[in-house]
Parts: C-alpha cells; sequence; structure tokens
C-alpha cells in the first residue's frame, strides 16, 4: 500500500484514486493524492484537554503529529484495538496529520463523474461526506477531511483577518467564477472575496457545472471577457475535477484566455506540475487566502 505514490494519473484526465478504508463495517474513501504513508499503530502519548476528536500525538520519523479517532469525527462506536487497524498520515493544507481507522483495503481508480454528490435529504449541515461511490452492492464514502481538521483546529481554516490587512480595493465590477463543492468553503470564500473588495461572484459545486455556464456565455459572445474575468477552482470535485476543467478551458479558443487560479489543499512542490501541464495560471494552497486575493488581483484585467 505504501507504493501507491508509483501510479500516476495523466494531469486533467478527471481521475482519481482512492484509499479505501473501513470503520466498522462501512466503508469510506480519501484520495490517494493526500496520502503520506499507511502504518501499524505506534504508542499515543495523552494530551490534556484536547479536542475530544483527538487521541494524541506520535512520534514519527522525529515529527510530532496529531492522531484522529475518525471514529469519534463520524459519531461511530469506538471498538476496542485489532490486529487490521491502521494510521493513515496524511497531508494537506500544508500540515500533516494521523487518521486512526480500522483497517485499509484497497486502493480504487475512478473518475470524478463517477462521485455523486450527497442529496441533501440525508446530508445535514454538518455532514463530512463529499462524494458517494457506487460499486457493485456498496457505497463508498468520500469524506472531507479539510472539513474534518477545520472543526478541530478552525484557526487551520481561511482567515478573514489576513484579508482586512489588504485593505480597501473597490473590483465590485470584476465577475469571479468559482468552482467549490465544499459548502463551507464555498461561504468563507465569499464572505472574505466580498471583504476584499470581489462581490461580483459566481459559485459552482462542481467544474462540470462551472464549464456548462462558461460555454454558455461563450453562445452569447465568443470574447468571454465581456463576462467572465477570472476562474477559481478547487481541486478535488465531483463530476469534473479542478484540473480536467483548467484543461477544457485551456482546449477552448474562445475560453483559453481566461484566467485560472488553482485554489486546493494539494497543491504541493510534489504535484504543482499537474496544475501546470494544464496550463493553470497559478497554483495556491488553502488555506492562504490572502495570497489568493493578491493572486486575483494581479490576473484579473
Amino acid at each position: 500500500m505504501n507504493d501507491h505514490k508509483g501510479i500516476l494519473l495523466e494531469s486533467g484526465t478527471n481521475e482519481l484514486e482512492i484509499v479505501e478504508f473501513q470503520l466498522g463495517s462501512n466503508k469510506f474513501g480519501i484520495n490517494v493524492i493526500k496520502v503520506k504513508e499507511i502504518i501499524q499503530p505506534i504508542p499515543v502519548t495523552f494530551i490534556p484537554h484536547a479536542h475530544p476528536h483527538v487521541e494524541g500525538i506520535v512520534q514519527l520519523r522525529g515529527e510530532v503529529l496529531p492522531v484522529v479517532s475518525m471514529a469519534k469525527v463520524l459519531g461511530l462506536p469506538v471498538v476496542s484495538r485489532n490486529e487490521q487497524e491502521k494510521y493513515i498520515v496524511a497531508e494537506f493544507n500544508k500540515q500533516r496529520v494521523v487518521f486512526h481507522v480500522d483497517n485499509v483495503t484497497q486502493i480504487h481508480r475512478i473518475s470524478w463523474n463517477q462521485i455523486e454528490k450527497p442529496s441533501d435529504i440525508y446530508q445535514g449541515g454538518s455532514t463530512h461526506v463529499i462524494g458517494v461511490i457506487k460499486r457493485d452492492d456498496e457505497m463508498i464514502l468520500l469524506l472531507d477531511f479539510e472539513k474534518i481538521i477545520v472543526d478541530i483546529n478552525p484557526e487551520s481554516g481561511i482567515n478573514v483577518e489576513s484579508v482586512k490587512k489588504l485593505g480597501h480595493r473597490e473590483r465590485s465590477n470584476k465577475k469571479i467564477i468559482v468552482a467549490e463543492d465544499s459548502p463551507l468553503l464555498r461561504k468563507l470564500l465569499h464572505d472574505t472575496l466580498n471583504e476584499a473588495g470581489y462581490v461580483n461572484l459566481e459559485f459552482f459545486e462542481n467544474g462540470k457545472d462551472a464549464l456548462d455556464y462558461l460555454e454558455g456565455l461563450e453562445k452569447v459572445s465568443p470574447d468571454i471577457s465581456e463576462h467572465v474575468q477570472i476562474v477559481i477552482t478547487d481541486i478535488e470535485m465531483p463530476q469534473m475535477d479542478g484540473h480536467a476543467l483548467t484543461r477544457k478551458i485551456k482546449e477552448n479558443s474562445n475560453l483559453m484566455k481566461l484566467p485560472v487560479l488553482i485554489f486546493s489543499s494539494l497543491i504541493t512542490d510534489d504535484l504543482r506540475h499537474k496544475g501546470d501541464q494544464v496550463g493553470a495560471e497559478d497554483q495556491i494552497s488553502k488555506p492562504e487566502i490572502a495570497e489568493l486575493v493578491l493572486k486575483i488581483d494581479q490576473f484579473i484585467l
């Protein structure tokens, strides 16, 4: 399982690989790009007054990392230890964290268009589920690990105060398209971009809906700059991911001049080349919202 980094996906193919893990009889998934390694449990040091979801800390090759109980996060019974338990060492948002799960089973390669958005009927306002993957007679739930960490440590999320320090700007006439599947992130982006003076925003839950909107505008007027000045996109989204969206924009002769900024927790030195390959103007790691605003200032006309 530690050799999964050798499986490389071509940029912009709208595919991903997920690590399937179990909690009780339930199956969940995490994007393999976020997974640094999978290890056997090691001794945990208890931290007094820590968040209820945090079991404690471990030392892994000299680095001190928090251990998050996924059973507690999801409100499932915490069972006694078994020989199949695993620690998933993950990295995103420029931080590393360990997720404690009952078992890690296999890796699946799938297309983002195979991932269904959770229905509002059963999703609820505090769900951690961002996608449902149907495989034969079973379902794998794709989880929002960024929200899991922000719930534990709100300071790790987008900080509007950092945008206020940039000072007042008048940008109300500039139209920005934002593709972001997380309701939490959409609200935070809305509030922070408004604070930065960008109030003419159009949000979409995935890359496909954003592309359909842009192609619809293209039919009205080939000069897309009359309608939209910039696109901001996440990478992980059901139906169409941010790399595929960027590639399709850059392959369209009428849309290709539209600046695209990728704003994602997956922006690392190892993965930055993927955004470069599909033609993104720049890539900013969440939650660096002030840097995103400065990049918008730079590329917007």
